[in-house]
């Protein structure tokens, strides 16, 4: 379809303007990194023009002819292919750090990066974590700049994410110190031993995973679904981490919506619920010892 021009001026917030509006009457989905169309045009129209993502945005800056070109096709672009913005930008943030991401990967966006920073459920830092179903290793990433002496591992079953994984930590420059590895879970650790746990596993249910927006159908299905009711990763994650903690360790998992189904069935185990500014009950934190004894 023919690009559709945005009203004069053509400054950047005149675009951003553009943007929205166009992603309101087409009815794109969000949920990758924003949750309106406002940000996601913002996103889109700023990054593409190489210009910071932050209030120090030059709103007023009056666009040439073929930055005002690029712009609109990256607006069409994300309308007509449904595509993640992230993906079209291949770029994503999670905490203020930027990461590569593709179709390999699917976009940061846990819970458990906003709860990193300010965690203080253990009596001292640790020195070694493990992030399980890592994808793009950002929250492995995460994990090394907010724990500047542990050293981190990180896995994935996916080959292709990993490779992802090894991008951006390498343009983080944190290879000495976040190690990655191919396998199923706990599988490729050899019984290794951890003070944190750190996962975000696929935990859509099977009904969801059928009704999926377009956007999401985008992201690697096996990084989304977990069995009939999201579930069954999680169960193993429960079953297998007890063995890899130490005995001051704990565990920090992002399950989605399954808190009610998980308390109703681990009856005996005291889960705390960590919420943050977008959710509630969606990340539990255990640790070693509660696990053991339960």
């Amino acid at each position: 379809m023919p690009l559709k021009k945005p009203p004069p001026p053509a400054t950047v917030e005149d675009f951003i303007r553009h943007g929205a509006q166009r992603f309101i009457k087409e009815k794109i989905g969000f949920g990758h990194g924003t949750d309106n169309a406002v940000d996601e045009a913002a996103w889109l129209v700023l990054e593409t023009l190489r210009l910071p993502v932050d209030e120090t945005a030059p709103l007023d800056k009056t666009l040439t002819a073929a930055e005002a070109r690029k712009v609109l096709a990256i607006i069409e672009k994300r309308i007509e292919t449904r595509k993640p913005a992230a993906y079209l930008l291949k770029k994503a943030y999670l905490q203020g750090l930027s990461f590569y991401v593709d179709e390999r990967v699917i976009v940061p966006r846990s819970f458990i990066g906003e709860l990193l920073p300010d965690f203080d459920l253990m009596s001292t830092a640790p020195k070694t974590v493990l992030d399980l179903c890592t994808g793009s290793g950002c929250l492995a990433v995460l994990a090394a700049y907010l724990f500047p002496k542990a050293k981190v591992d990180a896995v994935d079953l996916s080959a292709k994410a990993l490779a992802v994984a090894k991008r951006n930590v390498k343009d983080h420059r944190l290879e000495k110190r976040v190690k990655l590895h191919k396998g199923d879970l706990f599988a490729p650790l050899k019984g290794k031993k951890y003070d944190l746990i750190i996962t975000n596993p696929p935990y859509v249910d099977e009904k969801a995973m059928k009704k999926l927006p377009k956007e999401y159908r985008h992201e690697p299905q096996m990084a989304l679904g977990s069995g009939k009711d999201g579930l069954d990763i999680t169960r193993r994650i429960l079953k297998e981490a007890a063995d890899h903690l130490n005995a001051d360790g704990g565990i920090l998992c992002e399950i989605g919506r399954g808190k009610t189904l998980l308390e109703r069935e681990y009856k005996r185990l005291p889960f705390l619920w960590l919420d943050t500014e977008l959710s509630e009950g969606e990340v539990f934190w255990l640790t070693g010892k509660q696990l053991t004894s339960s």
